[in-house]
């Protein structure tokens, strides 16, 4: 009997800013994880993502099963990270709301005190 390879490789590049995308591909793991653990199938996240073979999203949902362990600690670390910058985004889009809203006012304020007679 003639044994076949069973490995297949999986494509995955780790950037700088320690996001892991499939391929050559802008899509990240976290992202063909996420639509797996939601219950879809490699043919949903396929048309999901046209960027992806079926190849690479069979390959991608591989690797998540066979490293689960390694991939949920990065998943919970990329999340952790996701929250930060979004409450960096919000604090800074609160402080210029406040003083756009002090530039009307002052602006309106001026503007009613060169009206009166």
């Amino acid at each position: 009997m003639e044994t076949l390879e069973a490995t297949q490789p999986v494509t995955l590049t780790k950037t700088d800013d320690g996001t892991i995308r499939i391929g050559k591909t802008r899509v990240s793991l976290e992202s063909v994880a996420h639509h797996f653990q939601m219950g879809a199938t490699a043919e949903e996240i396929a048309q999901k993502f046209p960027a992806l073979t079926l190849a690479e999203v069979y390959g991608a949902v591989a690797y998540f099963l066979n490293n689960r362990e390694e991939v949920e600690s990065y998943l919970q670390k990329q999340e952790v990270e996701s929250d930060a910058v979004q409450a960096e985004a919000e604090a800074k889009y609160q402080t210029q709301t406040e003083e756009l809203r002090e530039r009307i006012s002052a602006r309106w304020k001026n503007r009613q005190s060169n009206l009166k007679p």
